[in-house]
């Protein structure tokens, strides 16, 4: 079994309102044997759309590349932006060294509820994905429903919106489920109305191009 253990500590800067929220990164993060095109940080594989979408929305004109220079850039821009990133999932073990969600066993989840109680500053969890097996709504609503914490559904619409209040000092907090940004989700993306309504608007719409377009009003 690969025990496949997160890399990165949560990056939470100061006064940060939101927090970007997935499982774990390839698992060639956690060994250290990067790409070329991989940047050495969170969401840093260069077949993950994270990065292309925030540079497309904010103009970031982005290194993608293993420097110190292309982390700083991202780090930068979210301290700019008040944004965290705390991936939910400290470790699991696979049998295939693969980055599925779903080929995760014996997961250990990071208590972001505790994370929440220490920075009071954030409002707004983005996850990168929903509530399929062992994606990241997923396991928050286990870590939830091990304090007891109900989720209350605000929107049923993709991006699925929902919020909680904190046990300690009754702070709601809201959730939103973005269409995770992998290729492994393309084909769920192109299922979906909305998808379907921007393609017929604009038959060279792509699947970045509707991530682009969902994520935007969120960051």
């Amino acid at each position: 079994m690969f025990q496949h253990t997160h890399p990165y500590p949560p990056f939470i800067p100061r006064g940060a309102t939101k927090l970007i929220v997935g499982t774990l990164p390839p698992p060639r993060f956690t060994v250290g044997d990067l790409k070329p095109g991989d940047v050495d940080f969170c969401y840093g594989s260069r077949d993950g759309q994270l990065w292309p979408i925030l540079d497309a929305i904010f103009e970031l004109n982005l290194d993608y590349e293993t420097t110190q220079k292309a982390v700083m850039q991202r780090k930068k821009f979210l301290e700019s932006r008040h944004i965290g990133i705390c991936d939910i999932v400290a470790s699991a073990q696979r049998e295939k060294i693969d980055a599925s969600d779903l080929g995760m066993q014996q997961v250990e989840l990071r208590d972001l509820v505790a994370i929440l109680n220490t920075h009071e500053s954030v409002s707004t969890l983005l996850f990168t994905g929903g509530n399929s097996k062992n994606g990241p709504e997923y396991f928050f609503r286990r870590l939830l429903k091990s304090y007891g914490i109900r989720l209350v559904e605000i929107s049923e619409e993709v991006p699925r919106v929902h919020q909680f209040q904190l046990p300690q000092g009754g702070r709601t907090i809201t959730t939103v489920s973005l269409t995770a940004p992998s290729g492994a989700a393309n084909r769920a993306v192109g299922s979906l109305p909305a998808y379907k309504k921007m393609k017929s608007e604009n038959p060279n719409s792509t699947t970045l191009d509707f991530r682009i377009a969902q994520y935007r009003p969120y960051f």
